[in-house]
């Protein structure tokens, strides 16, 4: 230990180490904000009593910052699922799917992926995370052109960077200046236009209607990540699509298996033929691997859920609509939010946390989303409802959330 100790001094001295400046400023922010009684990050939660209500230590709190958008966490019908696919074949699948990995339970999953979102076949990944990561980065590389929009999910910017395409990013929800920057790519070239869905840290959706046209006209690919859409976006949940009338105009449909779906895991939707190329030429499927059989059979029966359950759908919108008019009203800046997640602006990281520790006090499990993850200026609460909070849940938040702004000087007339 003396030796490596030492070794890393002798780095760290003259030239600099930047994995050592990164320890020490991630020490010293962790370390003021702990100090402070403001960390709120990596939180264990001790037991989740119902989808809308958790434990930590002996306190109970009203949950608002969960993706559970239709409250299935914990239904019995995909929780009974899960079990029974461990009985049948384990906790694990001891390989990747492209060779041992493959299981009968997994392609079930997969054609009833592709009959959900309207498509030909569909592929699940490990995670969400990956699923950007390697699809982008399957679909195109040097000279090809990826778009994205600059409040897109990190995992879409991350595979945008490792596909080695040009990679251009246009002002959020701007179709001039996608335009622009469509008619700017050389002649011949693939361009591939990559969205979300629902903007997770903004809670605005994208603009289908325009990005299709727009891609149609250039002889653009479009990719859209459905990750905070599905169940939450449509009069069924189906998505951006079915919310706009528009079925059928998205190429590629990405989406996750964590979020209104209650497992793990993410998808790629799209053609039959380039489907295949994902499974044979994606690098986060060939060395990755499979889902674990209780997450595939929970994801399975959550998509028959959703389908018999519509009123889920009806009832998280509602909500939604009930949390944006009471934040509203009550002087909070929330954006452009139309969906289940709500920002709450609070300006400066440190309002942030305050407001975080002001809810967490009163029995709210709220969460902050700070600098660098958005805007220095722009530090918020992304408060997200579900369609299992009640009226009287959401109401009490409210309260909450009005009482904290004040507090930490968020709203007029609090403190500064």
């Amino acid at each position: 230990m003396a030796s490596f100790t030492s070794a890393a001094a002798e780095r760290a001295s003259g030239l600099g180490d930047r994995i050592q400046e990164r320890i020490a400023y991630w020490q010293a922010r962790v370390g003021e904000t702990r100090d402070r009684g403001l960390y709120y990050f990596n939180q264990p939660v001790d037991e989740i009593l119902s989808p809308t209500r958790v434990r930590i230590g002996e306190r109970e709190l009203v949950q608002f910052a969960s993706y559970s958008y239709l409250g299935l966490l914990g239904h019995p019908r995909i929780n009974a699922a899960a079990v029974d696919a461990i009985g049948r074949w384990g906790t694990g699948t001891h390989g990747v799917r492209l060779l041992a990995g493959s299981l009968s339970l997994h392609r079930e999953l997969e054609q009833r992926l592709a009959r959900f979102t309207g498509r030909e076949d569909a592929v699940t990944f490990s995670s969400g995370y990956v699923t950007n990561l390697t699809a982008i980065a399957t679909l195109v590389g040097r000279h090809d052109v990826v778009f994205c929009d600059k409040l897109n999910h990190a995992s879409i910017v991350d595979g945008c960077q490792l596909s080695g395409a040009d990679f251009v990013r246009f002002r959020h929800n701007d179709l001039g200046d996608l335009e622009r920057r469509l008619a700017q790519a050389p002649p011949g070239v693939t361009r591939l236009v990559v969205v979300d869905a629902v903007f997770s840290m903004d809670g605005d959706w994208a603009d289908l209607p325009g990005l299709s046209a727009l891609c149609r006209r250039h002889g653009a690919w479009l990719m859209v990540d459905e990750a905070h859409s599905l169940g939450v976006l449509g009069t069924t949940g189906h998505g951006l699509e079915e919310h706009f009338g528009l079925a059928g105009v998205i190429d590629v449909k990405m989406g996750t298996l964590s979020k209104t779906i209650p497992s793990v895991g993410g998808y790629i939707a799209a053609s039959a033929e380039l489907v295949q190329v994902l499974r044979h030429a994606a690098r986060g499927y060939i060395f990755s691997a499979a889902l674990p059989p209780a997450q595939a059979a929970a994801a399975l029966a959550a998509l028959d859920v959703i389908e018999a359950e519509p009123e889920r759908v009806r009832a998280v919108q509602a909500n939604g609509a009930r949390l944006r008019h009471g934040l509203r009203a009550a002087g909070f800046d929330i954006l452009k939010s139309a969906t289940a997640i709500v920002p709450l602006i609070c300006g400066s990281d440190a309002r942030a946390y305050q407001v975080t520790r002001a809810c967490q006090t009163q029995g709210i499990f709220a969460l902050p989303v700070v600098s660098p993850a958005v805007p220095a200026d722009l530090a918020r609460i992304r408060a997200t409802v579900t369609a299992a909070h009640t009226a009287a849940e959401i109401d009490a938040g409210l309260d909450v959330f009005r009482s904290a702004g004040l507090e930490a000087g968020v709203l007029p007339g609090g403190e500064r």
